[in-house]
């Protein structure tokens, strides 16, 4: 039996009143609010966080990972590695990008059904338009990630079981390498070549899975061409009150990142044997069935997409312009910062990229950054690795700095005292200055510190534990 091992979903913190744009940029906006990836987010960065979050539910470890992406942080270079070190996955497990276009993702789900040992498929997206335009509200931002295996691999809580994909080439959507923005075809145009391709699959893949329509518990249709998705949706022969929510009114359409995210949105609500199928329309249109089994009861999702959609904090439009290359504010009167050293990189990725400390092996000392001679005894070279990106903190003492170089200032610094001992100053990230306070605890995640000479800065900051959050900050991982 193959399927989905677990899944999981990051969504930003910020969220963008659709209704405050028309009031900047004299159109556009709308209802609802769409989600907004920070300053220092970007598309590596919510897909390890989305990975973070599948990989707790389990303790299946995958045997490759792969990233799709329409708005890859690099070309030429491998994004996916960056994920991979900050998971700390095994030299042999292999990285590589599905990317450049939406349907990547999906493409990359179904290569894992197909066989072979446990993949990691993380997908995310970044998605923005013109000032005012349809696609700057449509957009949100988001990360998603579903792990593929068999039961030898782990525990299947949805069992694949049959699939279909029709392909076409016509002029729907489409971004030259360096636009910023992506242009589309009369509206009209692509629901005509949309519908007849999306029950075609549907069909085909219900077809492979032995079921009828009225057999189908949760349908999920993902799109960017809304107008074709309602569409197709009517041709398909399902009962209207299975189609999940895509999520448009709070979230926005992630693109590359949408299909998964709204697969992992449903899987939490669904329960033993149920009937699940994701349709997603990208340059054709691909189906894949799933029956969820009876370990799907006591999976426990780290962070449902559920409660993300609920939290949450508004983000000023004019900020997100500036955070989106919009518009220009003037920068602090400080240096911006070097580029990064790949040399130095390279000899600290362990901390650089999985925030690994070292332990003494003797005393038990905590070291953040490592060391090499130990603080507590002088112990030289008998340190073991102290994994910490899973390890909740406490604020100690905190600063709020307006003169230092940073793309959204100001920066927030902070003296972090972590569970079990060690120590270090982090930078904090979705928070606002006026509700730091000593004593606050807070959580590890990946971000981009900055980027230079066209080289990103990865590396871990802080963010406070909300309410809403689920996952268990306790203890060291």
């Amino acid at each position: 039996m193959r399927g989905i091992i677990s899944h999981g979903a990051y969504l930003p913190y910020r969220r963008l009143d659709r209704s405050t744009i028309a009031a900047v940029a004299g159109t556009g906006g709308g209802k609802g609010t769409r989600t907004v990836a920070s300053y220092d987010e970007d598309t590596t960065t919510l897909g390890v966080e989305a990975a973070r979050r599948a990989l707790r539910a389990t303790d299946t470890r995958p045997a490759a990972v792969w990233f799709s992406t329409v708005t890859p942080a690099y070309v030429d270079k491998t994004n996916a590695t960056a994920i991979h070190a900050a998971l700390r996955l095994d030299d042999d497990v292999i990285a590589a990008d599905f990317a450049g276009a939406v349907r990547s993702g999906v493409a990359a789900l179904r290569s894992a059904l197909a066989g072979g040992p446990a993949a990691l498929l993380v997908s995310a997206d970044v998605r923005t338009g013109l000032p005012g335009s349809a696609d700057e509200a449509a957009g949100g931002d988001a990360g998603a990630a579903l792990l593929v295996g068999d039961e030898t691999d782990g525990t299947v809580i949805a069992q694949f079981m049959g699939a279909g994909s029709v392909t076409d080439e016509f002029l729907d959507r489409w971004r030259t390498p360096g636009d910023t923005r992506s242009k589309q075809w009369e509206e009209k145009f692509g629901e005509t070549r949309y519908v007849p391709l999306a029950v075609a699959a549907f069909r085909a893949a219900l077809a492979d899975a032995g079921i009828e329509a009225d057999q189908v518990n949760r349908l999920v249709v993902a799109s960017t061409h809304a107008r074709a998705a309602k569409a197709a949706i009517k041709k398909l022969g399902v009962d209207a009150a299975t189609v999940t929510d895509d999520l448009a009114g709070t979230v926005g359409n992630p693109g590359a990142a949408q299909p998964a995210l709204l697969l992992s949105a449903a899987l939490e609500q669904a329960g033993p044997g149920e009937v699940v199928v994701l349709l997603s329309l990208a340059d054709g249109a691909d189906a894949i069935v799933w029956r969820t089994t009876d370990a799907i009861s006591t999976h426990t999702v780290a962070d449902p997409v559920a409660g993300q959609v609920a939290g949450g904090a508004p983000v000023p439009y004019g900020k997100f312009l500036a955070w989106r290359g919009m518009i220009t504010p003037e920068p602090p009167r400080r240096p911006e910062p070097a580029r990064p050293s790949a040399s130095a990189a390279g000899r600290s990725e362990d901390w650089k990229f999985g925030f690994v400390g070292t332990r003494d092996r003797t005393s038990g000392a905590l070291h953040l950054p490592p060391a090499r001679v130990s603080r507590d005894g002088g112990a030289v070279d008998d340190m073991e690795p102290a994994p910490m990106a899973e390890v909740g903190g406490t604020i100690v003492t905190f600063t709020i700095d307006k003169l230092v170089y940073s793309p959204s200032p100001p920066v927030v610094f902070a003296i972090v005292d972590f569970d079990g001992g060690g120590r270090a100053p982090i930078e904090l990230t979705d928070v606002d200055p006026a509700d730091v306070a000593i004593g606050g605890r807070v959580e590890m995640t990946f971000r981009r510190l900055f980027t230079a000479d066209g080289i990103h800065n990865y590396f871990w900051k802080a963010r406070p534990v909300r309410a809403a959050a689920t996952t268990d900050m306790t203890s060291e991982a």
